[in-house]
């Protein structure tokens, strides 16, 4: 009689997608999973003789696949989906969104708005988040308790914010948000000074600083729009990513998001300075923001994911919904349809979204030695059908409600479409709830 192995559990049959560095799909494969790790990926004969698990996943007729990574988001704004729509970002953000953060922004409410958004991404396939939000330390309790993996930013910005009222709280606050959750399995604690626009030089120095003392991500939204580049060049003399470079804040714990406006210059200081940076096309589009330069990003070798912003201004946290739109727009912006494969978006949405966010040691492919963060797609609905190209299935068609199956260092949060860590009705009733009282409160200003 062969020995075997005792695991935790075995994934089986279907197509194992795995991202790895050969990008190799087997056909009836298998993953078996021990201790939250992957230790071993391969043909489904093979790894059932070899190893014997405590619990089995069917993939049979499906798509295994690396959870999906969202490199940019504000969980808790789902609270504000619909809020405002059809503006110009800086109308959005200083005539709707800082207003009714200042009415509405409490920790009951990023609460309810990450209970909210955390449901939604374990729905649509998310394992991973970045997000950068107030009370911060709330969202982080929150993903644990629905086993996501999280990068979290707590806010800095040099004005009285609904958590803190000045700025030498917000550095408090933030001392304690990363001594708290500093080696967490699930969680990396950051900083994240809003934009060179609302974080004065001295504080953005000291925002660097500190996350290379602590050795944590420091998340930024950057070069957005054309205003922010003009604003940059009339107030300090160089365009934003210039500016940072000359500041010596560049690095590679910084995480940048959008970099919409950077000319060739600026790409070559974010390559050269190892920035990860996270493309997020919907909300750029929503906003009118512009579109930014993903094939000269790749072709310089930046490491560059996908984001969804927060639902304020996109409306929905479907990385699928990004995956798909980041292949067609590019192809339309030059005119080319071999520009952003269907192979190189679903990259963003994994691998090269890791390397973003400088997780790829640990995540984003699914390789023996990393997290058992694993995705199972149902392949088989009317529009899936016929199935040619794997990447094409997954870019071009797959939706969110394809999801079955989700797993975060090999712990169950999503079986057979049923939330095993959330109570979905409860998430609902409490989200109704608070969306009533902040409609009522803005209503004599919207």
């Amino acid at each position: 009689m062969k020995n075997t192995t005792q695991i935790d559990t075995l994934v089986s049959g279907g197509i194992i997608v795995t991202m790895d560095h050969n990008r190799r799909v087997i056909h009836d494969g298998a993953i078996a999973i021990s201790g939250g790790q992957i230790v071993a990926v391969g043909d489904r004969h093979e790894l059932h003789s070899s190893y014997e698990a405590l619990n089995h996943i069917d993939a049979n007729g499906r798509t295994v696949i690396p959870g999906l990574i969202n490199g940019h988001a504000h969980i808790p704004m789902t609270l504000f989906r619909g809020l405002a729509d059809d503006e110009d970002l800086d109308d959005w953000l200083e005539h709707t969104i800082f207003p009714a953060e200042a009415m509405n922004v409490d920790e009951a409410f990023v609460r309810c708005g990450t209970r909210l958004g955390l449901a939604e991404l374990i729905r649509g396939g998310v394992t991973t988040v970045c997000d950068m939000y107030y009370y911060e330390n709330a969202v982080a309790e929150e993903m644990v308790v629905a086993g996501l993996r999280g990068v979290l930013g707590q806010v800095l910005i040099d004005f009285p914010a609904p958590d803190c009222v000045d700025y030498n709280a917000a550095m408090d606050t933030l001392h304690r948000f990363v001594e708290r959750w500093h080696g967490h399995p699930l969680i990396t604690p950051s900083i994240a000074p809003h934009a060179p626009y609302t974080v004065g030089d001295d504080h953005l120095i000291a925002a660097h600083r500190f996350a290379i003392e602590h050795n944590c991500p420091l998340i930024i939204h950057l070069a957005e729009t054309q205003h922010e580049v003009l604003e940059s060049i009339r107030l300090k003399g160089h365009r934003p990513v210039e500016h940072l470079a000359r500041l010596g804040v560049l690095s590679e714990a910084m995480v940048a998001a959008h970099v919409v406006w950077a000319d060739d210059h600026e790409l070559e200081l974010l390559a050269q300075h190892g920035v990860g940076v996270v493309h997020n096309p919907q909300s750029n589009m929503k906003l009118a923001s512009g579109v930014a330069r993903l094939p000269q990003m790749l072709s310089r070798n930046i490491s560059v994911g996908l984001g969804t912003d927060g639902s304020a201004s996109n409306n929905d946290l479907s990385l699928w919904e990004e995956i798909d739109t980041a292949a067609k727009l590019h192809k339309l912006i030059t005119l080319d349809p071999k520009v952003v494969s269907a192979q190189e978006a679903f990259e963003l949405a994994t691998i090269h979204g890791a390397r973003a966010l400088h997780l790829d040691h640990m995540i984003g492919s699914l390789e023996v030695g990393k997290r058992a963060d694993i995705v199972v797609i149902q392949m088989d609905p009317i529009d899936q059908i016929p199935l040619r190209s794997i990447y094409s299935a997954l870019v071009y068609a797959t939706k969110a409600n394809d999801v079955c199956d989700l797993m975060v260092d090999g712990r169950v949060l999503l079986r057979d479409r049923q939330l095993t860590t959330l109570d979905e009705d409860l998430i609902r009733e409490e989200g109704l709830v608070l969306r009533r009282q902040i409609i009522e409160r803005l209503q004599p200003s919207v």
